[in-house]
C-alpha cells in the first residue's frame, strides 16, 4: 500500500480497529458500544451511543479525556460514563 492511500484511508484498514471488541449493551432505548481507544501506554475511555429517532438511527461517539492502563477497565468506565451521559443529557447528545 503506498504512503498516499495510508495517509488518505485508502485500502482495507485495520481489521482491529474497524471491529468493535466489545459486545452492544443495550440502555433506555440506546444502544452503548464500550469503544476504548489506544494511547500512549493505555486507553482512552470511549464508546458509540445509537439511538433510533424518527426511523433514523443516531449516532454519538463519545471520548473523554481519562485513560486507563487496561483495556477491560476503559471498557468498562466507557459504558458507566455513557449511561451517565444518557441520564443526563438524552437525545440533546444527538444535536
Amino acid at each position: 500500500m503506498s504512503i498516499l492511500s495510508k495517509l488518505f484511508g485508502g485500502g482495507g484498514g485495520d481489521a482491529k480497529r474497524d471491529a468493535p471488541g466489545f459486545p452492544a449493551e443495550d440502555y433506555n432505548g440506546y444502544s452503548i458500544t464500550p469503544a476504548p481507544q489506544p494511547e500512549d501506554g493505555g486507553w482512552r475511555v470511549g464508546a458509540r451511543i445509537e439511538r433510533q429517532v424518527g426511523g433514523e438511527v443516531k449516532v454519538h461517539h463519545l471520548l473523554r479525556a481519562d485513560v486507563l492502563r487496561d483495556e477491560g477497565e476503559a471498557a468498562a468506565v466507557s459504558l458507566r460514563k455513557a449511561k451517565q451521559v444518557i441520564d443526563e443529557q438524552g437525545e440533546r447528545i444527538f444535536h
